[in-house]
């Protein structure tokens, strides 16, 4: 079962099947999928070049495919686009960050509170693969797994909860979101921590919504205030690299 980031691609894409699509419309979302899965994964950090010229070798893609996916990019506020100096990974300002937390703290609410216990055990296989797969990524040293695995817990609930407006919603603040942990959070500190998300599925198995979103709440809170709102400069990175993970 798909599950997370490749789900809100694939979401994208049989969007797109449901009407008639060119071979055009087909290579952007190609090309537009590979860079958001990139930058969502922290393989291209905020304020990361995106060199056209290396992205259509990478991507074997042409050139207008190339421009049309940054547009695309750039309208979700993922990209940035400048005059004269190009596309870059966008870098959320201090301010940006705490209005995609205070956003995120409004859609997860709505996300948990619309999870039933009955979807829970539609979905019990579903959960309990990821937090298996989220146990092992914090037993690990792994940061990027542990990264992936922690933000998919919300991406999956999102996508469980019947309301794709919703999982589309969190589906971009997430990737915004990866940004701001990226420049903003402390190396000392993971992105999430897996025994809240425990206590959260717990809750909505028991069919205690007050009690997730009380738990959801303070654990975004806390992601909150694991960041350092200040100007943070671009980690190193490889273009051709990131794009070929």
């Amino acid at each position: 079962m798909l599950c997370g980031w490749r789900e809100v691609l694939c979401r994208n894409e049989e969007r797109m099947g449901s009407r008639t699509v060119t071979a055009k419309q087909l290579e952007v979302q190609r090309i537009f999928d590979a860079l958001y899965r990139a930058i969502a994964q922290h393989r291209l950090p905020p304020g990361t070049r995106l060199i056209e010229a290396q992205i259509v070798e990478t991507l074997q893609a042409n050139r207008n495919h190339v421009q049309a996916a940054l547009q695309r990019l750039a309208l979700q506020k993922v990209v940035t686009i400048e005059a004269n100096r190009g596309a870059m990974v966008a870098q959320p300002t201090a301010k940006e960050a705490r209005d995609i937390f205070s956003a995120r703290r409004a859609i997860e609410r709505a996300i948990v509170e619309s999870i039933t216990p009955a979807i829970m055990r539609e979905q019990r296989q579903r959960v309990a693969a990821h937090m298996n797969n989220e146990r092992k990524a914090t037993d690990d040293t792994d940061r990027r797994a542990i990264v992936r695995e922690l933000s998919e817990f919300h991406l999956m609930l999102g996508a469980i909860c019947g309301n794709s407006v919703l999982s589309d919603i969190l589906g971009n603040l997430m990737v915004r979101s990866s940004l701001i942990v990226a420049l903003y959070q402390r190396n000392d500190v993971p992105s999430c921590a897996s025994d809240e998300h425990q206590q959260i599925i717990t809750a909505l198995e028991n069919g205690d919504h007050e009690k997730a979103v009380v738990v959801m709440i303070e654990h975004l809170e806390e992601l909150e205030g694991q960041l350092v709102l200040n100007s943070a400069a671009p980690a190193e990175f490889n273009l051709k690299q990131a794009l070929s993970e």
